[in-house]
């Protein structure tokens, strides 16, 4: 019985196709290249055109979706595993100028491994190489965006914190891939502070988030550390090595995926600035002075985890979380087999983590925003909000041809 069930396993290994992973290969490396940018918008143009430039060059050889470009069908004997190095390549030059010669020789030895002919190779770099040209060319600045330069604010002759926001006034004026404008999908206001909304979340994050909570259970304190930096990259392998996947299929979720991150950032950003809305930490420490009798300050509160440079409305890792899934989830379903796969880059010796779907996933990073102490409830939800609808914009790209 036990030699029955390894000769079939062994069959059914060898009918299964050879996992096409080329593609989260240099997704994978893209992200090493990416400079400290932090939650600067610019941070992910790069690795979108890279993600399109691959994407357009495989679908030029296998031919199943609608080009987001419109490059036209190579001829075929192209490499196709060429054409993604050779776009790969040539987008991440155009993007990192100074790191040409280790992106390069790491294509060249790449593509030195493939076993397709010299010709069939060399007619695949020309792919890549025009799927490149066309990424590389189509996203800039909109010059008819007005550039307004943060100015901190206060009563003439009194201090206040000179750190300005980690987001350059340039980073409003990128253009976004499919949404149109930066502020199509802005979210209305946060709620007045007079109103009981306001008052409700605002007392939540006080006693759930604070650095001395006695409310926060161990769990939640480990949620909190664990989501600050979330990497959804093992779980994007994991869906590439799925059997059946081809490479053009994994090329079109990698690009779809980060257009819809590039876009939701740039929503963000929008929003935050705009709305220019305070921190809990401050917010706490003043609140007698919002006008709502339901909340008292506490002078000397601090969140659990660090606040980070920017305005507070609306949450920027649950807009991330919020579009990442929808995008997985339009690939595997809600609740894939095996589950959700996130690593944290915010605790470096984190064990990776399964979820049992995307949406548990999603609540569980905003959740953890108001348990560090530096999002309310509303903000989380208008995160969510953004991601959402700038997942459903993107997934009407790159449609099936049949």
């Amino acid at each position: 019985m036990e030699i029955r069930l390894l000769a079939a396993a062994a069959a059914l290994l060898a009918s299964a196709p050879v996992r096409a992973d080329v593609v989260i290969d240099w997704a994978e490396y893209a992200v090493k290249l990416e400079p400290g940018a932090g939650d600067a918008p610019e941070a992910g143009l790069a690795s979108s055109k890279m993600a399109i430039a691959m994407f357009e060059a495989a679908n030029a050889i296998d031919h199943r979706y609608a080009s987001f470009l419109g490059m036209a069908a190579a001829r075929r004997g192209a490499s196709l595993d060429a054409a993604v190095i050779a776009a790969a390549r040539d987008a991440l030059v155009g993007c990192y100028p100074d790191k040409k010669a280790r992106i390069v020789e790491n294509a060249a030895f790449a593509i030195a491994a493939l076993p397709d002919s010299a010709e069939s190779k060399s007619a695949g770099e020309a792919v890549g190489a025009a799927a490149a040209v066309l990424a590389l060319t189509h996203v800039g600045l909109d010059t008819t965006v007005i550039q307004k330069a943060y100015r901190p604010f206060t009563r003439p002759g009194t201090w206040v914190g000179a750190s300005l926001p980690v987001f350059e006034p340039y980073n409003q004026a990128l253009k976004p891939w499919v949404i149109g404008r930066i502020d199509a999908v802005r979210p209305g206001p946060p709620p007045a502070l007079a109103s009981d909304r306001y008052a409700s979340h605002l007392n939540e994050v006080k006693r759930l988030g604070g650095r001395q909570s006695t409310e926060r259970t161990a769990h939640q304190t480990l949620m909190a550390r664990y989501r600050i930096t979330p990497n959804l990259m093992p779980m994007m392998r994991y869906i590439a090595d799925m059997p059946g996947r081809s490479t053009v299929q994994n090329a079109r979720m990698l690009a779809r995926q980060w257009i819809a991150e590039y876009d939701e950032r740039l929503a963000m950003v929008d929003a935050k600035m705009h709305y220019n809305f305070w921190r809990p930490i401050t917010a706490i420490r003043n609140a007698e002075d919002d006008g709502n009798p339901a909340t008292v300050p506490d002078p000397g509160w601090l969140p659990f985890i660090n606040t980070p440079n920017h305005p507070e409305y609306p949450c920027g890792h649950c807009g991330y979380a919020a579009v990442a899934a929808t995008m997985l989830a339009a690939e595997v379903g809600d609740a894939p087999p095996g589950g959700v796969v996130v690593a944290s880059e915010s605790i470096p010796d984190a064990v990776v983590m399964r979820m049992p779907t995307f949406d548990d996933w999603v609540r569980q990073v905003s959740l953890s925003r108001t348990l560090g102490g530096v999002h309310y409830r509303f903000s989380n939800e208008a995160g969510e909000e953004i991601g959402r609808a700038v997942a459903t914009r993107v997934l009407k790209i790159m449609r099936p041809l049949r």
